[in-house]
C-alpha cells in the first residue's frame, strides 16, 4: 500500500509540475516475455512483464517514470505477481540559470531526484547528478551519477531489511538506424550499484545490470507514426542479480506501443 501510495504521490507531482510547460512528451506500453532467474530460489521462471512508461520535458527539465507489473509461471503451475517502479526528475542547471552548464561534447548538466519502489517496503532515494552528452547519431545519451539511499520498511516492520546507503551509476541512450530500408532503434542503459550491508549483517553484493535492445519499428510499414508500434529483442545482463551471487543472461522478447 506504501509503495502504490509513493508512486501515486509522484505521478500528481509529475503532472502538477509539467501541464502548464510541457514541451514534449511520451507514454508507452511495454511488454517482455522471457525466462527470468529468482537468484533467492535459484528457479528460473517464464516471465511477462508490463511496463507503463513515461518520458516528458519541461521548462526547466524532464520527468521520467516506469511501473512493471510482473507474472512468474513456474514448471509446477505456481504463478507469482508484483508491482516494481521508478520516478525520476532532472532540473536542468542550463535552463535554471538561462546560462550553458556544458563543455565540449557535455550538453547540459542537471540535477536529478528519484525514487525506487516496490513490495514488501522497498524503497530507495537516487539524488545526484545527470550529465547530457550531444552524440551525433543518438536520440540522447545520459549518465547518472547518484546516492543510493536507503528508505526499506525493515524487519521491525516484517518488511524487507534496511540496508546500507552506496552508489548509483547508470548510462542510457538510444539511437535510431536504419537497415534495408526499414527503421531500427537502439536503446538500453547499463547500471552499476555498489555493495552494501543490510541491518542483520548479510553483505549484499555490488551489481551490474546491463540491458541493451534492439527494436524494429514495425509500424511504419502500416502508416503509423515513427517509433509508435516496435518489435525487438532485450538482452539482459545482471551480475550479482539482486545482490546475489548469481548471474542472469537471458534473451527477452519485447514490444513497444507509443499512446
Amino acid at each position: 500500500m506504501n509503495f502504490l501510495k509513493t508512486l501515486f504521490t509522484a505521478f500528481i507531482l509529475l503532472l502538477s509540475h509539467t501541464a502548464w510547460a510541457e514541451n514534449w512528451s511520451v507514454t508507452q506500453l511495454h511488454t517482455n516475455f522471457g525466462d527470468a532467474l529468482n537468484p533467492f530460489t535459484g528457479e528460473s521462471s517464464f516471465t511477462r512483464t508490463y511496463t507503463l512508461e513515461h518520458a516528458s520535458e519541461h521548462g526547466l527539465g524532464d520527468n521520467y517514470f516506469f511501473i512493471d507489473f510482473l507474472n512468474d509461471s513456474y514448471t509446477d503451475g505456481f504463478q507469482d505477481t508484483g508491482i516494481y517502479g521508478e520516478w525520476y526528475t532532472t532540473l536542468s542547471l542550463t535552463k535554471a540559470f538561462n546560462t550553458r552548464w556544458s563543455y565540449g561534447h557535455l550538453e547540459d548538466t542537471g540535477l536529478v531526484f528519484g525514487i525506487n519502489a516496490g513490495e514488501e517496503g522497498l524503497m530507495k532515494y537516487t539524488p545526484g547528478i545527470k550529465l547530457s552528452w550531444d552524440a551525433p547519431g543518438f536520440d540522447f545519451l545520459t549518465t547518472t551519477f547518484a546516492g543510493y539511499i536507503d528508505a526499506n520498511g525493515g524487519i521491525q516492520k516484517e518488511q524487507l531489511a534496511k540496508q546500507d546507503n552506496s552508489i548509483f551509476v547508470d548510462l542510457a541512450w538510444g539511437a535510431p538506424f536504419s537497415l534495408a530500408k526499414q527503421a531500427f532503434y537502439f536503446t538500453g542503459h547499463v547500471e552499476y550499484i555498489s555493495g552494501r550491508n543490510d541491518e542483520q549483517g548479510n553483505k549484499v553484493n555490488e551489481w551490474l545490470l546491463a540491458q541493451p535492445a534492439i527494436y524494429w519499428d514495425v509500424g511504419q510499414n502500416f502508416e503509423l507514426d515513427a517509433k509508435q508500434l516496435m518489435v525487438g529483442i532485450e538482452w539482459r545482463y545482471w551480475y550479482n542479480k539482486l545482490g546475489t551471487d548469481d548471474i542472469e543472461n537471458q534473451p527477452f522478447l519485447h514490444a513497444v506501443w507509443v499512446f
